[in-house]
């Protein structure tokens, strides 16, 4: 399947500030997306990265069992020739799983065509962006947290694809979890159709992006964007802080109500008490009296 009509992608910089759009280069972004190359691509890319490693021993791999466990015959039990054969306890595996290797093994054409055919799907999906100039002096994960809060894809899993090896951009995304960061040359079939989004580096496509006039990035920078991101997270903890005096005072209010109705029953039964001491002293005091006459 494929399309006539120029691909363009969303342009920003390294800080995010967007830019005009940029036409995508026809001879990689043509439109065309096949399936079955694809799926042939993202299988063979599994299977490589299984090791192969389950084993289980033949019976002549087992310790012990080198001599007949009881005689041929007169035992009335079943003839046995080692207790490692298969169907003793602690024998032999029949069958059983051997190291090998799972490795496919893809043309390189057809691995060019599924890669393309990747791109081509994310690219009518708008989910390439494209990224002037990764320039990073030193592993910053701020800073690289930052560009990818201001894309509003920091919900989704980003693929950042560098023109070549750029050791202090693969530093600054390896502790965000979302985040993989590759050179272009080396990305597959299965990073492209893993990621939500992808980076794209414009060196790595072939084009020269003219540079912004922006200020420098500082850590400021990325606490203003975090703050940003946790403005929700703090008005409803300010919330919560302003219902908590209320709260308490409901709660004061209560416990007051409930040591108050404490006191009247204790006060109550007091007075219960003293009422039939007071009979009962009555009662003893008349019997007294007509004893006596």
């Amino acid at each position: 399947m494929a399309d006539n009509t120029t691909l363009q992608a969303a342009a920003y910089t390294a800080q995010g500030t967007a830019r005009d759009k940029v036409a995508l280069p026809d001879e990689l972004f043509d439109g065309t997306i096949n399936m079955p190359v694809m799926h042939q691509a993202v299988k063979a890319y599994l299977a490589n990265q299984r090791q192969g490693n389950a084993a289980t021993k033949i019976r002549k791999y087992v310790i012990g069992g080198n001599q007949k466990p009881w005689k041929q015959k007169g035992t009335g039990r079943a003839r046995q020739g080692s207790i490692r054969a298969p169907n003793w306890v602690g024998g032999g595996t029949v069958f059983g799983p051997i190291p090998r290797s799972y490795a496919q093994y893809v043309p390189r054409q057809v691995r060019a065509l599924a890669r393309k055919s990747a791109l081509n799907a994310r690219a009518r999906e708008d989910a390439i962006y494209v990224i002037d100039l990764f320039d990073f002096d030193a592993p910053r994960t701020a800073r690289l947290k930052a560009l990818v809060d201001r894309l509003g894809v920091a919900d989704q899993k980003v693929l950042i694809l560098t023109d070549g090896v750029k050791p202090n951009v693969f530093l600054s995304g390896r502790n965000l979890p979302t985040v993989h960061v590759m050179p272009y040359s080396d990305v597959s079939t299965y990073h492209i159709l893993w990621s939500d989004v992808v980076l794209i580096e414009a060196g790595a496509l072939g084009q020269s992006l003219d540079p912004i006039s922006e200020p420098a990035w500082s850590d400021e920078d990325g606490a203003r964007t975090t703050k940003a991101a946790a403005k929700k997270p703090a008005a409803k903890s300010a919330a919560k802080r302003a219902s908590a005096p209320a709260a308490k005072k409901a709660a004061t209010k209560s416990a007051a109500k409930k040591t108050s109705a404490k006191k009247k029953s204790a006060a109550k039964k007091s007075s219960a008490k003293k009422a039939t001491a007071k009979k009962s002293a009555a009662k003893k005091s008349t019997k007294k009296k007509r004893g006596g006459k």
